[in-house]
């Protein structure tokens, strides 16, 4: 079977071939979200109002936190999926497949009760003014309605991927970029309804999708399929999806807590400017981070399945391959943001005070940005795995144990350039210990051991 040998090849074909075969389809889907996010941003600042963009910018700790419970079965039943498939346990893909579901159908239904009957006080506690909380609450509204289609979508993409099937997941993220950028021109500039046009883009262009993802696992030929004695709650697929799954779900609520922190911290110490200064820096490393998920979307299902099938020389092997390529990537971004930071600051603003404030904001977060290339692509290693604890450990010290405690206490003796070099200290020192942990776990290959 076709489909089957190009699963059988990732333990077979070339490491670094295979990297490349996954990951850049991934990065291409992955820089194309940041493109969007851009555009979406311009259509709803040109066709509605500049309120309406303050609106969505309110929605965004939501929007995090929705995409936080799509994450959590997302990677977790990849990474699974990768192992059963490398054990060659068929029977046990298909259930994930469908568990994959359920748990999508069951957490997205009960996330929009909850998130509905309480948006208006969500929203105000994000900081939306009398003026920007109809925007926000018309946005957001139409878009917890979609949740459950949202978060089915980001499953079943990336079961798709890991199925050995990364193009089909690239081709199906950039297709719903571009019918959700021609409905948000048509529903904003022809129809004018406002910003919850945009919303109502987004939700029926993942509808589009997710219908043909539906019909793709429906085929009998697929090696994963849907089939009717598959859709029941098994409970040791569920609390694998959950652990491994649970990191990156810490991740993206504990990202949303830590940029309401620099903010407000920005705010207090450096003013309005200084908060526009790291909106520009936020853009910069959120396009470089999401090129190294990409390369931790590539690695996935090679690690995974290759260490299910105990291959573990290879699994070594593309860790390297997939860390080398993350850290020359940030050392790109270091060296074109501490060469031309008033350029690229220029390229957002023509505020002077602003493009100097971004200027020094990119060249202190960028300094030990190489570390923090590393670090997630160990992170995304350890998920890959199935070792939870290990990649929750990585993330809650980067975001919790280190970050967090600087940003409280260094702005109290540097001002705002405390929360800046916040940032790199705690680049640097969790790469420490995600080099120990990636150490620690190539000794345990070498010697075919363990480490639960």
């Amino acid at each position: 079977m076709k489909e089957e040998f190009s699963i059988l090849s990732l333990g077979t074909s070339n490491a670094g071939k295979l990297l490349i075969k996954y990951s850049l389809p991934a990065i291409v889907a992955a820089t194309a979200m940041s493109l969007y996010s851009i555009i979406d941003s311009i259509f709803i600042g040109h066709g509605v109002n500049s309120m309406a963009l303050s609106g969505l910018a309110i929605s965004f700790p939501l929007m995090s936190l929705q995409n936080a419970f799509g994450t959590l079965t997302s990677i977790g039943g990849a990474s699974i999926l990768s192992i059963r498939l490398g054990q060659k346990d068929y029977k046990a893909t298909n259930y994930i497949l469908c568990n994959v579901v359920i748990i999508n159908i069951i957490v997205g239904l009960l996330t929009t009760i909850l998130v509905l009957l309480f948006l208006k006080p969500i929203l105000l506690c994000f900081g939306a003014s009398n003026q920007s909380l109809p925007y926000a609450y018309s946005f957001m509204s139409i878009i917890m309605i979609g949740n459950t289609i949202t978060n089915t979508y980001m499953g079943l993409n990336a079961l798709l991927r890991a199925s050995g099937h990364p193009r089909k997941a690239m081709n199906a993220t950039l297709i719903t970029i571009f019918m959700n950028i021609v409905l948000n021109y048509i529903f904003i500039f022809q129809l004018h309804c406002g910003i919850a046009g945009s919303a109502w883009a987004t939700v029926i262009s993942q509808l589009i999708m997710l219908i043909w993802q539906v019909l793709f696992f429906n085929k009998k030929t697929n090696v994963i399929v849907f089939q009717k004695q598959f859709f029941c709650f098994k409970k040791d697929i569920v609390k694998d999806i959950s652990s491994i799954g649970f990191s990156p779900f810490l991740l993206h609520c504990v990202t949303c807590l830590i940029i309401i922190l620099i903010n407000k911290n920005l705010s207090f110490y450096g003013g309005d400017v200084e908060v526009g200064a790291y909106g520009i820096v936020n853009r910069m490393c959120f396009l470089f981070i999401m090129i190294t998920i990409g390369i931790n979307q590539g690695l996935q299902p090679i690690a995974g399945y290759n260490y299910g099938a105990g291959l573990y020389a290879r699994v070594n092997e593309v860790f390297k391959k997939a860390a080398t390529a993350a850290i020359i990537i940030m050392l790109f971004g270091t060296i074109l943001v501490e060469f031309f930071p008033y350029m690229i600051s220029s390229l957002f603003t023509n505020d002077n005070n602003l493009i100097k404030a971004a200027a020094k904001g990119l060249r202190y977060i960028f300094i030990f940005a190489p570390f923090a290339g590393f670090q997630l692509v160990s992170i995304g290693f350890f998920q890959s795995i199935g070792k939870a604890y290990k990649a929750i450990i990585l993330t809650l010290t980067r975001q919790v144990a280190i970050i967090i405690p600087l940003l409280i206490i260094l702005p109290k003796y540097l001002g705002s350039t405390g929360v800046w070099v916040s940032y790199p200290i705690s680049d640097f020192l969790s790469a420490l210990l995600a080099i120990y942990m990636t150490f620690m776990q190539y000794k345990s290959f070498s010697t075919k051991k363990f480490t639960k």
